[in-house]
């Protein structure tokens, strides 16, 4: 086998190049013309070859820093090239591999070099790196030989793990070295199962228990039975409104029989309307579009893999939700991306062990993101970026993604004698213990114990495997699908036969390479997989469509009727478990929950100069304009999205929420909204998350969504259940979950939870995450003409403020930059926030509004800059003019972030008309649209409180 280097260099760039190396039965004339026909463009690049010997050519002089892949990590450009190389006809390439060389300038020690490099150009987790102040030829081809080695082929074993009989300080110690995450209890359970079977477990039924058995995959806090206390009531509650707080004021406590059934399921059942067609038991919750189609949402969290490597960790976030929502067999229409860093500012200096800076996060997660739907062609049309220093060691990643299908076209009915079947990339080493490693907090040394975990995903397979799915789908060739998710094989397989049964032989599932054990093949969550269930007759036909659109589909087993997992490799057994205690089996956590509420921060300035702190207030990283991110992303790919994330004159506004019309034929559209404010979680969560559910759909009305159309998600991020304090702030984010959705009458249709999100640095100091809790929202947009932008429109135009203002100045981006923090945390008013926003979508219909802006972060003072400069016009607005719910100052009319309020433009001819559709609740006209460009802002007595052109605001706001 011959082997060969082709260095391809940017014409317009002297410090980088890029290598690739290839190796197979090649001929000089295969490279020639793999060089010139696949891995250069001659316009932009030059391109040399040449055999790889000893002999190599020397680079341009000076240190440089190659880098590569690591051996079994997934190199996508590598991929596509031994694909390219087979459609031209050249079959002898067996193996590619890319790098990239830089060259680094003012650089005279090798050490310094080295660590330069590894701070700066590689993530040592999945890439490794040859760097030199001067380039020698053996070193170099040491090193790419190293590059194309592959593991040795070698003799599968099946390792039984003794279990019978061992001390609990044992079993303890099998699960922490094992990764496998599991309680004394739930080890106990294993050892108990078995010794009852008379033997000791494989090591791939041990994993398999594992990860069915994760949090992650069971979600067993949120199914445990809690013992809730705290040590006073809240006060002045009306048990009507909020049943659920009502339940935990409760003198002696409270006991929740798991969190999802109790709150989250049984508010959905209670407000559960025709047009829900399916919550909480698919990959993606499903409502009804119109009479003809149906429309699935899901937002999955990828957190501890993008702490690791940023860029893959949110690469296959995105990937996994997408085929989450393939997985109700739909097709992904867009995505939606919310994101939580530490400070991009952060001195490098107060940066524990091992934790990569939050810019090189930011950076590696944006990129990941963009990579995956930019080239599925898939829009992304909604999120947010947050900041705060609990998520610099663990940030934060919701990926989301809508989907449409004719309705009814989804297939649940696993059959006995079905065929499985794996559609999609090939199985490797990536992956493993994903779901064990989400499920644990992350310390110092994770990225050493847990780098298989982490994964790099591959959007051009995935998009083939959509398009052959969508057709399998309309030609009815499989009885269920769901995608390989966490635990790879073992849960995708696992969860589609715990009705039947299944046998899989792993000899025949398809590996990127040799040297993967059977339990390493079964449990791996290697990217771009789905599994479907295929009646006998229809197994061809599916073989040959994928065949036909170049994806590789194998049929590893089928499907049995006698309710028992059955894998082997070959005449090995590797894993024999019942269906029902893998499923059914382990135990009910009991935790106990302990709310004690501490004193709400609270900050209070001598003097204010209020124009100075709305330029502060604008340009703090929660609140500044995210275009360089959204830019990146494509909003506009299948045409459909009517509302983007940047609205305004130029397109450079804050848009309120994301607006589709998925069908040409028909003006009917969905809007996505999102609500999250994690200031608000470090006081009081029940009441971050009723401002949470009101923000999602104070989005959704602003842009023309119904209120009584709308669906919601809910992604729970939090640190260690186990203590005490932190899951009784998750008992109390639920019940605010449960309390809005009775309310607002708005049915959670699928959710997830992410706990432990914490880190542990090397002298054992943890730091949690600020209690964290999105809310996505979806609703339908009876005719996408009326779609609402929240730019300014015009000139003479009143200004009208709906809703109530309150003292609520608690929890205040503004008081990050210097504004007051009274302590008072926003509170919905649920006996009249469902109405304000039923009343403005009323006015919207009615064709009352030219532009809506609903104030969340840093209250009214933000929202008016945000509506003048998106639209260049100016604002000229009378505090005194505002609707309250006492006698406020200045100070709290401007900065209070009270829920349930909303900027609203209204033509004059419109204002009779707007008026009579608010008739029944508060607004007031506050203001006017004004030519000239300058934000005015008048206090109690008509005097200039805010006086500021609009350049100089959005300037700060763009910083």
């Amino acid at each position: 086998m011959s082997a060969y280097l082709v260095t391809v260099c940017p014409r317009e760039a002297d410090n980088h190049e890029r290598l690739y190396l290839l190796a197979g039965d090649l001929s000089s004339e295969d490279v020639q013309r793999l060089t010139l026909e696949l891995l250069h463009d001659p316009v932009a690049h030059t391109a040399t070859w040449q055999a790889l010997d000893a002999e190599l050519a020397t680079p341009k002089a000076g240190a440089l820093v190659e880098i590569a892949f690591r051996p079994g990590v997934t190199d996508n450009e590598a991929e596509t090239i031994l694909v390219g190389a087979r459609h031209i006809g050249i079959n002898g390439l067996k193996q590619a591999k890319t790098l990239r060389r830089v060259y680094v300038s003012d650089v005279q020690d090798e050490a310094v070099l080295r660590q330069f490099a590894g701070e700066h150009l590689l993530n040592d987790l999945i890439e490794t790196a040859y760097s030199t102040l001067e380039a020698r030829s053996a070193e170099r081809l040491q090193f790419y030989q190293h590059l194309l080695q592959l593991p040795a082929p070698h003799t599968p074993t099946i390792t039984r793990v003794a279990l019978r009989g061992v001390s609990d300080s044992e079993l303890e110690r099998i699960s922490r070295e094992g990764i496998l995450a599991l309680s004394l209890a739930e080890m106990q359970a294993v050892r108990d199962y078995f010794e009852d079977l008379g033997r000791d477990p494989t090591d791939g039924e041990l994993e398999t228990l594992a990860q069915t058995w994760s949090e992650h995959c069971r979600h067993k806090t949120f199914r445990a039975t809690i013992s809730y206390q705290q040590v006073a009531a809240d006060q002045g509650i009306d048990a009507a409104l909020h049943p659920a707080l009502a339940e935990l004021n409760a003198a002696n406590g409270a006991t929740i029989n798991g969190l999802l059934n109790h709150y989250l399921r049984s508010a959905t059942n209670a407000v559960s309307n025709e047009a829900l067609l399916s919550a909480f038991v698919d990959n993606a919750g499903i409502v009804a579009f119109d009479e003809q189609y149906e429309i699935s949402f899901k937002v999955e969290t990828h957190n501890h893999p993008s702490a690791l490597e940023p860029f893959g960790g949110a690469n296959t976030g995105v990937g996994g939700v997408v085929r989450d929502v393939l997985g109700v067999s739909a097709k992904p229409i867009a995505v939606t991306d919310v994101l939580c860093f530490g400070y991009p500012d952060l001195p490098e200096s107060e940066l524990s062990q091992g934790v990569l800076h939050p810019r090189r996060i930011r950076e590696g997660v944006v990129a990941g993101v963009r990579d995956y739907g930019n080239k599925l062609g898939i829009p992304n049309v909604n999120g947010a970026v947050w900041y705060d220093h609990g998520y610099t060691a663990n940030p934060l990643v919701f990926c989301g993604t809508l989907g449409i299908a004719p309705r009814g076209s989804h297939p649940r009915g696993v059959q006995a004698g079905d065929a499985i079947v794996v559609i999609g990339g090939r199985t490797g080493r990536d992956g493993i213990h994903g779901a064990t490693f989400s499920s644990v907090e992350l310390t110092h040394d994770t990225a050493e114990t847990v780098g298989a975990a982490v994964q790099i995903g591959d959007p051009v397979t995935e998009k083939t495997v959509i398009d052959v799915l969508l057709q399998a789908r309309d030609l009815g060739l499989y009885s269920a699908i769901t995608d390989c998710g966490a635990g790879g094989l073992s849960s995708a397989v696992g969860e589609m036969g715990e009705e039947t049964g299944a046998v899989v032989e792993l000899r025949d599932v398809p590996l990127k390479y040799a040297g993967l054990q059977p339990w390493e093949i079964w449990i791996s969550e290697a990217q771009e997989r789905m599994v479907v269930s295929v009646p006998p007759q229809n197994v061809q036909t599916l073989l040959d469509l994928c065949r036909g659109e170049d994806v590789e589909a194998t049929v590893i087993g089928h499907f049995t009727a006698d309710g028992v997992l059955t894998v082997k490799h070959n005449q090995l057994t590797v894993v024999e478990l019942d269906m029902a205690f893998l499923h059914s089996g382990g135990v009910q956590f009991k935790l106990n929950a302990d709310w004690q509420p501490s004193p709400a921060p609270a900050s209070q300035p001598a003097t204010i100069d209020h124009t100075a702190l709305l330029k502060a207030t604008l340009g703090q990283p929660i609140v500044a304009s995210n275009e360089n991110i959204v830019r990146t992303y494509d909003h506009e790919v299948q045409a459909a999205t009517v509302l983007k994330p940047l609205v305004g004159v130029n397109e450079d506004g804050p848009g309120d929420a994301g607006v589709l019309q998925p069908r040409v034929d028909s003006n009917r559209g969905v809007v996505l909204g999102c609500g999250l404010n994690p200031l608000y979680g470090k006081i009081d969560p029940y009441w971050m998350a009723l401002a949470a559910v009101d923000e999602a759909l104070r989005n959704i009305v602003a842009a023309g969504g119904d209120p009584e159309q709308t669906w919601i998600l809910d992604n729970f991020c939090w640190g260690d259940p186990k203590l005490p304090d932190r899951l009784a702030g998750l008992v109390r984010a639920s019940a605010g979950c449960h309390d809005a959705a009775l309310a607002y009458r708005t049915p959670f249709i699928s959710g997830k939870d992410s706990l432990n999100n914490e880190y542990r640095d090397a002298e054992g100091k943890r730091v949690a995450i600020p209690p964290t809790l999105l809310i996505s929202a979806m609703a339908l947009v009876p005719d996408v003409l009326q779609t609402i932008s929240m730019d300014a429109k015009a000139a003479g135009n009143a200004i009208y403020l709906v809703g109530l203002t309150h003292n609520e100045r608690g929890g205040a981006v503004s008081a990050l930059v210097g504004g007051i923090d009274n302590g008072n945390l926003p509170k919905v008013n649920l006996a009249t926030a469902p109405s304000v926003h039923k009343a403005l979508h009323a006015a919207i219909r009615a064709n009352s509004v030219r532009a809506c802006h609903d104030l969340s972060e840093g209250g009214l003072a933000v929202a008016a800059a945000e509506m003048a400069f998106a639209g260049g016009f100016g604002l000229s607005l009378e505090l005194s003019a505002m609707p309250t719910s006492g006698s406020l100052s200045a100070d709290a009319l401007l900065w209070s972030e009270s829920t349930t309020r909303f900027l609203v433009e209204v033509a004059p001819e419109q204002a009779a008309n707007f008026e009579a559709q608010l008739s029944n609740i508060a607004y007031a006209k506050i203001g006017q649209v004004l030519a000239e460009p300058r934000l005015i802002i008048n206090d109690l007595a008509g005097q200039p409180i805010i006086d500021s052109d609009l350049a100089s605001l959005k300037a700060a706001w763009q910083a």
